[in-house]
């Protein structure tokens, strides 16, 4: 898997429910023919952010479709890879990306292909890699793999069939094993580690809800609901403010409504407890996957669009 960086929205400071358009962002284009910044990050010199794309630039050297439009990415992606959720391990420089078809990945901080760390737990393979965070102090790394019944490809059948075989995994850095913290979840995307280091967060796309599982103290392993949404979820991001941001792929659909808004959320700030305190909203046909927050700005991703968008 090979990553794109890309140097360079102004900060949403919270009141009560703060609402903070998109339209004055600046727009970052991807290089021709791209798509699909799925996920943010910065490396340990607050260098990028890196994203992955949609064409996975996986297997170049034996697959040129990879890199060549032969085919729409929705078709190549099985092949090609597709990596979702990336965060930079910032003591060793390390990238680990979660590819929803080639497992847990990571890359060295002098870049190059990408080596596969994990395929399966429990003698389960993954299906669908997708959100993925580090605890910066033990390097462990926490990820989602969404259902093990349907792969990316079909992401809208865990919606319309109820799908709940999604999973909550961890990758201890000491033993490099994987274990299974959480079965049986309802469609588990993006995961973002606690400011405290005291608990995960883990956003559900389905139920539009985010819940946290509990990582030390005397709730350790117990899983309860933090937040329920006004969309469905993609990533989560700590702030800068002890909270979340959340992007939104969809808002929710409103009671009596008969047609779609002019305008629609795409991301929320939760606080610390999750309440919504602050809202991004966008124009008809503008969904996020990421909302990413560094020094005051905001930094977008949307898998849909050519270009990363800064507030």
């Amino acid at each position: 898997v090979g990553l794109l960086t890309i140097s360079l929205v102004p900060s949403c400071a919270a009141a009560e429910v703060k609402i903070s358009p998109t339209e004055w962002s600046l727009r970052l284009p991807l290089p021709d023919g791209v798509t699909g910044a799925e996920s943010l990050a910065f490396d340990a010199l607050g260098q990028g952010p890196y994203t992955g794309v949609s064409d996975g630039r996986a297997n170049y050297r034996k697959l040129p479709m990879c890199t060549v439009a032969m085919a729409p990415s929705e078709e190549t992606e099985g092949l090609c890879g597709r990596p979702l959720g990336l965060a930079f391990h910032l003591e060793s420089g390390d990238l680990y990306m979660a590819d929803a078809y080639n497992g847990l990945m990571r890359v060295g901080p002098d870049g190059g292909e990408a080596e596969v760390l994990a395929t399966a737990a429990d003698g389960v393979q993954f299906n669908f890699v997708n959100g993925l965070d580090i605890d910066q102090v033990t390097g462990d790394v926490y990820f989602t793999d969404s259902s093990v019944t349907y792969p990316r490809r079909f992401n809208t059948e865990i919606m319309m069939n109820a799908d709940a075989t999604g999973r909550l995994l961890k990758y201890d850095a000491r033993t490099k094993q994987v274990t299974v913290l959480k079965y049986g979840l309802p469609y588990p995307n993006g995961v973002a580690v606690s400011h405290d280091r005291m608990h995960i967060v883990v956003a559900h796309t389905l139920p539009c809800q985010a819940y946290r599982y509990y990582l030390q103290g005397p709730k350790a392993g117990h899983y309860e609901l933090l937040a329920d949404l006004p969309g469905y979820p993609d990533n989560v991001r700590r702030d800068e403010n002890g909270g979340y941001w959340v992007a939104l792929n969809q808002e929710r659909g409103r009671p009596g409504a008969t047609t779609r808004p002019v305008r629609h959320l795409v991301g929320v700030r939760l606080d610390g407890n999750g309440v919504e305190v602050e809202e991004l909203n966008a124009a008809k046909g503008v969904t996020l996957s990421e909302v990413a927050e560094r020094k005051g700005k905001l930094w977008l991703g949307s898998i849909e669009l050519d270009y990363i968008g800064l507030l």
